[in-house]
């Protein structure tokens, strides 16, 4: 396997954060939300703001209404979100460095559900992991480290090895909690608050 290398320091693997950090899904997104919150006539702004890296489930929890039915409106914004691929394109770079990398080497790990994941990704041309961990994989989702931890697990290397790429800070919160490295991809977290900083990747090299 490939020696990957970010800011002079080698890695076992890279997991990816897939809303954000592979595609850039955001107006999508917040447009679905947006309808939703009126449609329940709630305030959107703190939820758009809590929203990014975390499950529909959790964030139907968080802001719907007593007694919603958090599945029922999970499917419906789930079907929303498949419908809706119109609009999201790869974040600058992705696709060459991913076509470059070993397959054993890196995996996606996500707060959307596999079915959407790969509607997104072949929308956009870019390729399916061997190892793909989403919402349905995990029993907690981001901010809890389940997913990142399994995710290297599968990979068969330590997660102190790997390098997590995140623009959330759920997902931020998740990949520090189980112990790995980061990547901040993006300006919604502070760089105080990542490991590193990545501004291209094409600053990323394989050794």
């Amino acid at each position: 396997m490939s020696q990957l290398r970010f800011h002079d320091q080698s890695y076992a693997a890279f997991l990816f954060d897939m809303d954000g950090t592979l595609l850039d899904s955001t107006a999508v997104i917040e447009q679905i939300w947006r309808t939703w919150a009126a449609r329940h006539g709630i305030d959107h702004i703190p939820l758009l703001a809590a929203a990014h890296g975390v499950r529909l489930e959790d964030t139907i929890r968080q802001f719907g209404p007593a007694g919603i039915n958090i599945d029922a409106e999970a499917e419906l914004l789930l079907q929303e979100e498949m419908d809706n691929v119109d609009g999201i394109v790869p974040i600058d770079g992705i696709g060459p460095l991913l076509a470059s990398l070993d397959p054993a080497s890196w995996a996606i790990v996500t707060s959307a559900s596999r079915e959407l994941a790969h509607v997104r990704l072949r929308a956009i041309g870019l390729p399916l992991p061997a190892v793909m961990i989403c919402a349905e994989d995990v029993a907690r989702g981001k901010p809890d480290p389940e997913g990142y931890l399994k995710a290297a697990d599968l990979l068969g290397v330590s997660i102190d090895e790997c390098l997590v790429f995140e623009d959330a800070p759920a997902g931020v919160a998740a990949a520090k909690a189980a112990g790995a490295h980061v990547a901040i991809v993006g300006d919604r977290v502070p760089a105080s608050e990542g490991t590193h900083v990545l501004r291209d990747y094409r600053e990323i090299m394989l050794a």
